[in-house]
């Protein structure tokens, strides 16, 4: 059997904070799909993650080992964003092939149980060299910086040899042929835009009357594009998330809402966060300088256009202005006087003399969120969040 087995290690998975907190990098949305589904699309195997004893390995995560059998295994680093031609390369590796760079030993490569000496150590007897495109995620601004080219990959992955539902006479669409409306979708009286890159609208989805959007955009299955909403790429709704007021270059990961007036820009939000009415962030400082952001690893710079990265499950009070380059852990509660700092921790409750949100009242108040949405906190959910909170 051909198995995809992702790794963080070489990854830098730290740099990635907060979202890597509560998941993977092969778990990070980008474009519309995942990581992980990317890769499982292009490739046609299932995935799994290599066991490397961390407290998010999923169920099921494989030690490379003997025990592989007579499996083939595709070993790929998580934060490779693939291309149809980077797939193309990694189904014609070979057992003890690998996929390299000038700069990099590997970062794919093809192995048996003949290329496994032992738990820490493979066997690699041949490099070829990558000729594809693709991207890869460093720090929480790679997701932006690469949103559009994501976007365009999976709006081709997910289109080819399927046709769009198209849109009511209601609904002005410019450059139509790259506009996808999965059928279910809903759109009536409002303006898509793909003149500059193209719009895909998943199943489900609810785009309400007199909202604009300009792509490159991509909405999730069942989420909801509030009446009057103004959406500039590279822009992802993920799945089931809701949205109003004016959004620019950001990635909403899914189960997440921005659903009334505030500016959004350049700005990465986990999965089950909510903004408050009125909340809005800065992406470009007065003197129009370098943002530099909070790293887990030290300052780092981010360019001249940055917002902000908000961890899973957190959220802000109505009316809160964000600094650009802020960065807000998991679980935080964000309110209080005056602009929140640049780096707010994990389990925060408030921003003015910051408490530590209690683990049992913050699972209480997930799971009250999650009900609003039909869903509920998991066993495995509980158990990550009950690790960062004791870890961080």
């Amino acid at each position: 059997m051909e198995k995809i087995v992702f790794t963080e290690e070489f990854c830098r998975p730290e740099q990635l904070f907060p979202f890597t907190l509560t998941r993977s990098i092969q778990d990070l949305r980008v474009g519309l799909l995942t990581i992980r589904e990317k890769w499982e699309r292009l490739l046609g195997f299932p995935s799994f993650d290599k066991q490397e004893g961390d407290y998010k390995a999923r169920e099921g995560a494989l030690v490379i080992d003997e025990s592989i059998g007579k499996d083939t295994i595709y070993l790929i680093h998580g934060n490779i964003l693939p291309s149809p031609a980077l797939a193309k390369q990694v189904h014609g590796l070979r057992p003890g092939e690998f996929l390299s760079l000038p700069e990099k030993e590997y970062f794919i490569c093809c192995i048996t149980r003949k290329q496994v000496l032992d738990p820490a150590r493979i066997r690699l007897d041949k490099a070829v060299e990558v000729s594809a495109d693709f991207r890869e995620l460093w720090y929480p601004w790679d997701i932006v910086k690469h949103n559009a080219w994501a976007i365009e990959q999976d709006f081709n992955l997910l289109t080819a040899k399927r046709k769009s539902q198209g849109a009511p006479r209601t609904t002005s669409m410019v450059n139509a042929a790259r506009i996808f409306i999965e059928k279910g979708a809903r759109v009536d009286h409002c303006i898509l835009n793909a003149t500059e890159g193209p719009i895909y609208i998943g199943n489900g989805a609810q785009v309400m009357e007199g909202s604009l959007l300009r792509g490159p955009v991509m909405i999730g299955e069942g989420a909801t594009v509030k009446m009057g909403t103004r959406i500039y790429g590279a822009t992802t709704v993920g799945p089931w998330c809701t949205v109003g007021g004016e959004i620019k270059n950001s990635v909403l990961s899914g189960y997440s809402n921005k659903a009334h007036d505030g500016y959004l820009g350049d700005s990465v939000l986990g999965e089950w966060c909510n903004l408050g009415a009125g909340t809005s962030n800065s992406n470009v400082k007065n003197n129009a300088s370098v943002i530099r952001v909070y790293t887990p690893v030290g300052i780092r710079e981010a360019g001249t256009k940055c917002g902000m990265f908000m961890g899973d499950y957190s959220r802000t009070a109505i009316n809160t202005s964000i600094n650009t380059g802020t960065v807000i852990g998991a679980c935080c509660n964000v309110y209080g006087t005056g602009i929140p700092p640049k780096y707010i921790p994990s389990f925060s409750w408030s921003h003015d003399g910051i408490e530590r949100y209690e683990i049992e009242k913050a699972l209480e108040h997930i799971g009250n969120w999650k009900k609003m949405k039909g869903q509920e906190l998991s066993a495995r959910e509980i158990e990550i969040l009950r690790a960062v909170h004791a870890r961080y």
